[in-house]
């Protein structure tokens, strides 16, 4: 079946298989994006904090526990709505149904808008990086994290959901839909390259202040083979840029 957007977690085998895999210490998510948005995040203290495409909401009860002010998260599926609410329990946090396409957007609302491997899944970044500008306070930071462009590139590099060691890259400069294989399932993405992530955000107004490819850290991993293979190729691109 053919999941877009956040539909694929609200069936129950593949939310289960996804936080086994979102759990692993050496998953790409713990071991290399999670270091380096913990990084870009800043000073967050006494902040206001909007999380888009917050899933389980674990980053913002670790925002919170850390000291962040307020944290509002948006999810579009009700199995992780429903997860993200038990993660903030007794927690100064709200989550709002709804995709980052259709979500209200206030003005002038908040210190910090994050987003971690979500944003691959949104067709018009435009729109959406226009919104979190206007939502953003005076010298507010807009800080995620997307699949790197070189991995979702190519129409054939992955055929099915088995582990990679291997890459193709084609495709590089056809942006638009992929479709692909994981965990049993197909899910779609939008491929853009990095250069049309960085013209987006320039054009909505943001300065772009630091980008990260993802370098893989042998500190963050418990095998070294795991980290041997992800210094092969990059699967994250991150930004943090500056409402000036």
């Amino acid at each position: 079946m053919e999941y877009r957007g956040a539909s694929a977690y609200d069936h129950s085998d593949f939310f289960t298989n996804y936080m086994k895999r979102r759990g692993r210490k050496d998953s790409p998510n713990n071991a290399i994006e999670g270091p380096i948005m913990h990084e870009l995040m800043g000073e967050y203290k006494e902040k206001k904090i909007l999380d888009l495409g917050c899933g389980d909401a674990s980053f913002g009860k670790e925002l919170l526990e850390s000291g962040a002010k307020q944290y509002i998260g948006v999810e579009g599926s009700e199995q992780m709505t429903a997860t993200a609410y038990e993660n903030l329990a007794n927690l100064n946090g709200i989550i709002h149904l709804s995709t980052m396409e259709s979500f209200h957007f206030p003005s002038n609302e908040f210190d910090i808008v994050a987003s971690r491997f979500a944003i691959h899944y949104v067709e018009d970044i435009q729109k959406l990086f226009t919104h979190v500008y206007d939502a953003l306070k005076e010298n507010g930071t807009f800080v995620f994290s997307v699949q790197h462009p070189i991995t979702t590139s190519s129409f054939a590099s992955k055929q099915s959901g088995d582990r990679r060691e291997n890459w193709v890259v084609d495709d590089y400069f056809l942006n638009g839909e992929r479709k692909e294989p994981w965990i049993d399932e197909v899910v779609v993405k939008y491929h853009r390259t990095i250069e049309q992530y960085f013209t987006a955000l320039k054009k909505a107004g943001f300065s772009v202040m630091d980008l990260r490819e993802g370098t893989p850290q042998i500190e963050h991993f418990s095998s070294d083979e795991e980290y041997q293979r992800r210094l092969r190729i990059p699967v994250v691109l991150a930004f943090s840029c500056l409402k000036a």
